[in-house]
């Protein structure tokens, strides 16, 4: 039985839904990444932050110890906000 975890991730700066798939062992970085990636941002990663429940993720952690759960919503959003004019 694999331990996949299929994601549904929300990028902020284009509204795409990103639906993936990846092991429970997975970085939150490349989540994050893989993300960017799908939703063709090419901006720095670094730049963006992974959230889980209104709970900001740490790039260093796995999806099992951030307590990732199968077709769980997570959104990119970019680390600095942008003002509204």
């Amino acid at each position: 039985m694999s331990d996949d975890l299929l994601l549904r991730v929300k990028v902020q700066d284009t509204w795409d839904e990103v639906r993936l798939e990846a092991p429970s062992s997975t970085d939150v970085a490349d989540v994050k990444r893989r993300a960017l990636r799908a939703s063709r941002i090419a901006a720095d990663p670094e730049g963006y932050v992974l959230k889980f429940r209104g709970m900001e993720l740490s790039d260093d952690s796995s999806l099992a110890d951030a307590g990732i759960v199968p077709n769980a919503g997570l959104i990119v959003l970019p680390r600095r906000r942008i003002p509204v004019r």
